[in-house]
């Protein structure tokens, strides 16, 4: 296990809502019942979010869920060769993003850290050396209470999120049990109309029309 110091601060893993750092990019939720009218867990394209570096094959989809189960623990998403992960979530069309809530495993599983990208489908972990749209330092929130709020400007109309966990508070494995999305459905995707393309030659039929006509005008 990787020696993890923290400067200036002391963290503690059953602070609840509680935060004692500032500048802290945060708020508490106070109404369930809202931020769950708010959730985006229904425009989510489920059957093709893609979870890298999970233990368990197809576990990081199952920590999208609706807000109100985000305490089931019996559904969480466990990093296998290091404390990293990655998943791909896009969108049934576009949306306005907004925050994001993330509630993590026991003790030093639970993420320290988030970095958000846009419309950056299929990326893998070589392409998180590129700058993210926006970064979260994590705080320890085990009733999924703290609510991160995103730039409104970069969010604003997006069909594709991804969001890589590039460490915890130490462990050597990280655990995920919820993420919430939470924002506007703006529209779905365009159905897109596929024109056929008719061949320029004449139908076979119009030819036999064509050649009836012509006899008959001969007979007369």
């Amino acid at each position: 296990m990787r020696n993890f110091f923290l400067s200036h601060a002391f963290i503690d893993f059953n602070m609840g809502d509680h935060c004692h750092h500032q500048g802290c990019q945060h708020e508490n939720i106070k109404d369930d019942l809202s931020k769950g009218e708010n959730s985006l867990y229904s425009k989510l394209d489920h059957p093709k979010i893609q979870c890298l570096n999970e233990l368990i094959e197809n576990s990081g989809k199952e920590i999208f869920k609706p807000f109100e189960n985000r305490l089931d623990k019996t559904q969480f998403v466990e990093s296998d060769v290091d404390e990293e992960l990655l998943v791909n979530i896009p969108f049934l069309g576009n949306v306005k993003l907004k925050s994001i809530v993330v509630l993590g495993g026991e003790g030093t599983s639970h993420p320290s850290e988030i970095r958000l990208f846009k419309n950056r489908p299929t990326m893998s972990f070589d392409d998180t050396q590129v700058e993210a749209d926006q970064t979260f330092k994590l705080h320890p929130d085990p009733n999924g209470k703290l609510d991160y709020t995103l730039k409104a400007t970069i969010f604003s109309s997006i069909y594709h999120l991804t969001i890589y966990i590039p460490k915890n508070y130490g462990s050597t494995r990280t655990k995920v049990y919820y993420i919430g999305l939470f924002g506007d459905f703006l529209r779905p995707f365009r159905q897109e109309i596929i024109l056929c393309n008719y061949e320029a030659s004449a139908n076979p039929c119009d030819h036999k029309v064509k050649e009836d006509v012509s006899n008959q005008m001969q007979i007369r």
